[in-house]
């Protein structure tokens, strides 16, 4: 594994969004479409995308076959976090993963506080790995993808942020 290359050009990664959610479409998915232009414009690859309502098993299927897909580096995922009865995202894919990034959640909590206050707390937004694949859990709302990605993801993936990053570690 290399470390932050400052020097180098940052490396591209081959993701996958998936969103959980038993209302969205591919015409009204708006934290999608935000996550993969996101992706795009800092230099990555949106290789699978998917919307799956939120049913544990067609989650833990699509996650599956994702994380066993050995060119796939990140999967980011949005919906099923939050605190309602149907939310299936944690049990569906913490199973499946290697190890947490318990700091992750910890980080999206603190930032998102910053703008809907102790409303975060009902987030069970989580990151972790598993086949030697990123796997990042957000809320399901824009401004929470907008969080995640802006406070934390982005500059994560991206192979040159210093001290350290995910980037450097989960490239081809």
């Amino acid at each position: 594994m290399s470390k932050a290359a400052p020097n180098r050009p940052p490396v591209s990664l081959s993701c996958a969004v998936l969103t959980i959610s038993d209302t969205r479409d591919s015409s009204n998915d708006t934290s999608g479409d935000y996550l993969v232009d996101s992706l795009l414009a800092a230099g990555h690859r949106c290789d699978a995308r998917a919307i799956t309502p939120s049913n544990l098993y067609q989650i833990r299927k699509i996650i599956s076959d994702w994380i066993a897909n050995d060119s796939l580096q990140v999967i980011i995922t949005n919906g099923g976090t939050g605190f309602t009865h149907g939310k299936s995202t944690v049990d569906a894919i913490s199973p499946l993963l290697d190890q947490t990034i318990t700091g992750f959640g910890e980080l999206f909590r603190h930032l998102s506080y910053q703008d809907i206050g102790s409303s975060t707390l009902q987030s069970d937004a989580f990151a972790g790995a598993a086949n030697n694949t990123l796997v990042f859990c957000v809320p399901g709302s824009t401004g929470a993808c907008k969080t995640a990605w802006e406070g934390i993801i982005k500059e994560q993936l991206d192979s040159t942020h210093r001290p350290c990053n995910f980037g450097s570690h989960y490239h081809a």
